[in-house]
């Protein structure tokens, strides 16, 4: 298995509301794309873990990932930890890619920090050699991804760049809406029956679509999502950005 993007989130959900936007671009151009998830998100207020599990399948098999996978840590209790960066490792060693998209570094929900420490620190660790690993009960050889963005979130940070997703923005809420638990679907038979959240209501899809459309202003687009580097990205020329 070799792709060229790895999306991780901290939850079912967290790459689809704040990066699928750009997968969908990156796929339209014939890029290959692998989707992970770090736990099943069975602490949230709506749904269970096994409907979340459906849900990220149907999303991922919808966006056209390669494969999407779970490693079912611990739900807002998992830790940073030798054990689950080795996880990471293996599938960032297993599938190979060139560019990693990880959870914001700093956000609402304490996962996602975590998670992207956790990220980062595992994309530069699968690439050193005496560390050891087995997956499907093969040797691994070493592999460090060319670069690792953050995607960003619920709080308002500012992005190292932009991706225009302005021709995607009606299939990156589709994909939202896939997750039919969570988010405001009043035809549901349980959408009246669940507690209310933050991301349950109406106004939420258009909190999204406001952040989109925020971050394409700068770009002169419809609709963006914004990034941050671990290093200073480069260009070929000066006339390549916009």
């Amino acid at each position: 298995m070799k792709i060229d993007m790895l999306a991780i989130g901290a939850h079912p959900d967290d790459v689809e509301l704040s990066a699928c936007g750009t997968l969908l671009h990156h796929i339209s151009l014939g890029k290959t794309v692998g989707l992970l998830d770090l736990t099943r998100g069975e602490l949230g207020s709506r749904g269970s873990a096994e409907l979340r599990d459906l849900e990220a399948a149907e999303s991922a098999k919808k966006m056209g990932a390669f494969f999407r996978k779970n490693l079912a840590l611990a739900d807002g209790f998992f830790q940073y930890s030798q054990e689950n960066l080795l996880r990471i490792i293996e599938v960032i060693r297993w599938c190979q890619p060139e560019i990693v998209l990880a959870n914001a570094p700093d956000d609402r929900h304490p996962d996602h920090g975590r998670a992207s420490k956790l990220t980062a620190d595992a994309c530069f660790y699968a690439g050193l050699l005496k560390i050891e690993t087995e997956y499907e009960g093969k040797q691994q050889v070493h592999w460090r991804p060319k670069a690792i963005y953050n995607y960003i979130q619920d709080k308002d940070l500012t992005p190292d760049f932009v991706v225009d997703i302005t021709p995607f923005m009606e299939k990156k809420l589709e994909l939202i809406l896939t997750f039919r638990s969570q988010f405001y679907l009043p035809t549901s038979k349980e959408f009246d029956s669940e507690p209310k959240t933050p991301i349950s209501g109406k106004d939420f899809f258009e909190f999204v679509k406001s952040k989109n459309r925020a971050f394409g202003r700068p770009l002169g687009v419809d609709f963006a999502e914004g990034f941050i580097a671990h290093r200073t990205p480069g260009v070929m020329d000066m006339f390549s950005l916009k």
